[in-house]
């Protein structure tokens, strides 16, 4: 036996303070008494059943010297060793989409949480546990602890993740366990089927109940008629579902249908295919599409998928000025993601608030006070004269020029990017303008030296493009790398910033940022907010929760773009009944070490004390009365 706070005996000192007490407490003197025949008897009775009386302070001084030693034992808590009665203990715990599922003790985690508590609070003091987590990421919660209830409080603090958990990360973190420990007990606690397992206790929690889920949901939208399509999926057995559409957040909706969910011989799926139409206003604009299983099953998370307009969130605000539009609208036109607004050179008053400036064959001469917009990117067709801020100056103009293959420059990263898929064709202008740049830029296409297209940033930090002649004074618009070319640079100065807005819970979205973002923030569906730095060309977010995720881009002149992400539970996480693992093994030898049990429990010195304490304090109530 050991103690574990030797200094508690310090209580010790309280013995001889004891002592001390009872030698200097007063004495009371028995005095004789007159009394009746009936006090006299009765005084008789009391000497024959209390033979002890004297002892009666000594008794009193026993026990409470007793109570101190109790005490101070208590204090410094004594622990019994016991060789080889404890274990190590390495815990596996299954946090997929699809532990979320309801079963009899809330959802299929709780139990399975239930069965860990359970072998800790079975397992004999002195025993070390790990406890690995497989959700969303593969992470060791808490290791080698032989607290048994700082173990339980942490295992308490977990909860589920939404993605399909990686088993064989796992189960190399429990074989690192096992290889440094082949005695240790691990235990992988799961809701789904493990075909074969070796050095591992399987616990399957969990039992199978109904799941319906929704897949291949999409829509189109044309002559005024909405059309959602996609199918229900049951996990158990044939059902009657009806499926649901909402727009923009609307709280009650006409559109939805019945359908039947029944066995497919060919897929051998219980499935039930679904076209709902919806007639809405051909001028009418919608930003999103809700699809709703109305009924209740066991996990609520894929009953629902929004589908976000994604060409609407990327749209590109742009503003055309040009006297001879043709060229620019073609190319324009080619772009899904371009929202057009085009004014004639004498209608240009310095408009704001759009994403895109387009200038042809247009700048200061003319015009009183022009000067370079600064909330967003600009695009140069045929300069007429410097303009502050814009990071070049124009020149001379310069006569009739082919260009050819060579001319292009691909010799830096963004010229590659930018040439990629251009043929190169040869072609032909009638005159350019001889630019000189300041700052900032890639030559995408020279002659003689000159830079007649180049990319980069302006003074205002924004993305700027110019191309150093007319479009309507070449042969280049004809050419197949005219569409080609504008359309990588478009998408250079306003990239596509989502390439879609459904996604299912474990993936990485790649966001890409705007030349002019300050800062980025992704706001989870739980209220998580996440901030990311405007520099980065491109930001990366991983889903870890169902729902809609929205990201804000702030721009450096303070305002906001906003997009929406949803994310779905992984479809092979919505099989709650037939999912399977194929095996969680642990290759070697197990061993038969074991721990040092440690026997601490202080239930019975408690008892003691209390029963001590109780009868001092009858022994000094009967003392007091005997003296009244």
């Amino acid at each position: 036996m050991t103690f574990l706070y030797p200094l508690g005996f310090l209580g010790l000192i309280g013995i001889p303070v004891l002592i001390g007490i009872y030698i200097l407490k007063n004495k009371y003197t028995e005095q004789t008494v007159t009394s009746t025949y009936i006090w006299t008897l009765s005084e008789k009775f009391l000497k024959k059943r209390l033979p002890i009386n004297k002892l009666v302070g000594l008794i009193s001084l026993i026990l409470q010297i007793i109570c101190v030693i109790a005490v101070s034992i208590l204090i410094a808590h004594p622990v019994l060793y016991i060789k080889g009665a404890a274990n190590d203990y390495c815990f596996v715990l299954d946090g997929s989409g699809s532990m979320n599922a309801a079963c009899a003790d809330g959802t299929r985690f709780d139990a399975a949480k239930g069965e860990i508590a359970s072998v800790i609070d079975e397992s004999y003091n002195g025993s070390a546990y790990t406890l690995v987590f497989a959700g969303n990421t593969n992470d060791v919660i808490f290791e080698n602890i032989t607290d048994k209830e700082r173990a339980l409080t942490l295992l308490n603090g977990v909860a589920s993740g939404n993605t399909a958990a990686d088993v064989a990360d796992a189960v190399s973190v429990a074989q690192g366990y096992f290889n440094e420990n082949p005695s240790i007990l691990t235990y992988l606690v799961t809701d789904k089927q493990v075909d074969l397992s070796e050095n591992v206790t399987v616990i399957t929690v969990g039992e199978q109940r109904e799941n319906f889920a929704l897949t291949g949901v999409g829509y189109t939208f044309a002559d005024g008629t909405l059309t959602v399509t996609g199918k229900v999926l049951s996990y158990m057995s044939e059902a009657a579902v009806t499926v649901e559409v909402y727009l923009d957040g609307e709280e009650t909706t006409e559109s939805f249908k019945e359908i039947m969910v029944a066995f497919n011989e060919f897929t051998g799926l219980k499935e039930g295919e679904f076209s709902i139409g919806r007639e809405v206003d051909k001028d009418a604009s919608f930003t999103s599409v809700r699809v709703v299983i109305a009924k209740e099953d066991s996990l609520p998370q894929d009953n629902e998928i929004i589908i976000y307009d994604v060409a609407y969130e990327n749209s590109c605000k742009t503003l055309l000025v040009s006297d001879k539009p043709f060229f620019i609208l073609a190319m324009l036109k080619s772009i899904d993601n371009v929202t057009l607004t085009c004014v004639s050179c004498d209608k240009y008053a310095g408009q704001t608030g759009y994403d895109l400036y387009i200038f042809d064959s247009y700048g200061p001469s003319g015009s009183s006070g022009w000067t370079l917009p600064d909330d967003g990117a600009v695009w140069f067709f045929n300069p007429q004269s410097s303009l502050p801020n814009t990071g070049f100056s124009v020149q001379d103009e310069i006569g009739l020029t082919a260009l050819s293959a060579n001319d292009y420059k691909e010799d830096t990263a963004l010229g590659k990017t930018l040439l990629q898929n251009v043929n190169k064709t040869p072609f032909t202008v009638a005159k350019y303008r001889q630019c000189r740049l300041y700052s900032g830029f890639t030559t995408i296409l020279s002659a003689n030296g000159n830079p007649v297209i180049f990319a980069g940033s302006n003074g205002y930090g924004n993305r700027q493009v110019v191309f150093a002649f007319d479009l309507h004074e070449s042969d280049y618009a004809l050419v197949a790398d005219y569409i080609t070319l504008s359309t990588n640079l478009l998408n250079y100065i306003f990239p596509t910033v989502l390439e879609n807005s459904t996604y299912t819970c474990g993936e990485t979205v790649t966001v890409n940022l705007l030349a002019n973002s300050d800062s980025m923030r992704v706001a989870a569906p739980s209220g998580k907010i996440n901030y990311f730095d405007g520099s980065n060309a491109v930001c990366e977010v991983t889903l870890t929760e169902i729902g809609t995720y929205t990201v804000t881009i702030v721009l450096n002149d303070k305002s906001v773009k906003t997009f929406n992400i949803y994310s779905s539970l992984p479809e092979e996480e919505a099989d709650t009944v037939t999912t399977a693992t194929a095996s969680f093994s642990l290759s070697g030898e197990a061993g038969n070490e074991k721990r040092d049990g440690i026997y601490s429990e202080l239930l019975i010195i408690f008892i003691l004390f209390a029963l001590i304490f109780a009868a001092d304090w009858v022994v000094y109530c009967y003392e007091q009365y005997q003296l009244r």
